[in-house]
């Protein structure tokens, strides 16, 4: 199999693509520079050029997307790498740190206004913000009042999805949710210590459909254990259920994650991915969104599949890093867009909630610097 996506090593294959467009290279000579210059095998090629053609892209020095990360999980999933929180060991300081996220948004909102910018959607991920209570997730959204923008919120575990939940986020205008069952294999669930079943991510998903959110689905291909049949009865499952987006990542191994076994060979999650591109294009799906991250099977990349016109805008805006990102929380990262300059200055939070709660004023003149300028 080689490598399909040649000597590319960044996490954005169509942010190079795009480089190469704007330094005189002709769409229909894309191809053959992706090829020959960049040993990409003419299968990626194809999914690049789909990828872009499905994007909006939007370079404006005035607008921002909103993010507000919640770096806590009912439990830590035995991939997992990033730096998030199980609730049984923040629950004594989760109040602080919902105020100072407070805090945090309420300065935020004033540095926007300050430097004449128009927020274009909002994001709040983590995580899993949906493990805050409904108490508590209102306490958040009550503050993100930009008017009517896309508005997404991550639940991702079905187990922490409740009726209580959806009417907050629907009171406060959230459209977008996300319910990630990353697989419908029961003993794959339980292996990965996800602590639900595949009931529940119906449950959830049928719920939520009900109250009309717009729903992305993740699946990973190459779980441990996993084999091709396994892999495709899962995205049939998600299929049926025929949500907006669905997402098909390959499975990285990182050091931070618990997961250290045997894992299935590169050929069969090759496999795996083709064919869920190929049957979600039938279904009328295209992809929209690609990145990739180290030590993922097969050198291979995570692809979000949108129906046409469903695209989540931040998604592709914080991929493509177009627009500028204003974030709050803990290990939140914001992001000043300079298009003139061709530059991009992040400013991150600090990663652990004690931390950040005790550096708040510094987190909040962070954003005053990055973006007096923009």
């Amino acid at each position: 199999m080689g490598r399909p996506w040649g000597v590319l090593t960044g996490v954005r294959p169509t942010k190079k693509a795009r480089k190469l467009l704007s330094q005189g290279i002709s769409y229909a000579n894309l191809p053959k520079i992706l090829r020959k210059e960049y040993k990409l095998h003419k299968p990626k090629i194809n999914l690049l050029l789909a990828t872009m053609q499905n994007q909006e892209i939007v370079q404006c020095e005035s607008l921002v997307d909103f993010y507000v990360n919640i770096p806590i999980c009912p439990t830590r999933c035995s991939y997992c790498s990033f730096i998030s929180a199980e609730l049984k060991y923040v629950e004594k300081i989760l109040p602080d740190y919902l105020d100072v996220l407070v805090q945090e948004i309420h300065d935020a909102k004033e540095i926007i206004a300050q430097n004449n910018l128009k927020v274009r959607s909002v994001y709040v991920g983590g995580g899993t913000p949906t493990v805050l209570s409904a108490t508590q997730l209102e306490q958040i959204l009550m503050e993100l009042d930009f008017g009517k923008v896309e508005f997404t919120v991550e639940c991702g575990r079905p187990d922490t999805i409740t009726k209580e939940k959806l009417l907050v986020l629907k009171k406060y205008g959230v459209s977008r949710i996300s319910i990630n069952p990353q697989t419908f294999s029961e003993k794959t669930l339980q292996k990965i210590q996800r602590k639900h079943t595949v009931q529940d991510v119906f449950d959830a998903f049928a719920l939520a459909k009900s109250m009309g959110f717009s729903i992305n689905m993740d699946l990973i291909a190459g779980f441990e254990g996993e084999n091709f049949a396994t892999f495709k009865k899962s995205l049939g499952k998600a299929m049926d259920l025929k949500p907006d987006n669905l997402t098909v990542h390959t499975l990285s191994i990182k050091r931070g994650s618990c997961l250290q076994g045997q894992r299935v060979t590169n050929k069969t999650v090759s496999k795996m991915v083709n064919f869920a591109s190929k049957k979600l294009l039938r279904a009328g799906y295209v992809p929209y969104y690609l990145y990739r991250q180290k030590n993922q099977l097969g050198n291979l990349e995570n692809i979000g599949y949108t129906r046409p016109g469903k695209q989540c805008i931040f998604n592709v805006d914080s991929m493509e890093e177009t627009v500028s990102i204003m974030a709050c929380g803990a290990n939140a990262i914001s992001k000043m867009v300079d298009h003139k300059n061709q530059k991009i200055t992040r400013a991150a939070n600090a990663k652990f909630l004690p931390d950040y709660i005790n550096r708040i004023k510094e987190e909040i003149n962070k954003k005053i610097n990055l973006f007096q300028n923009k």
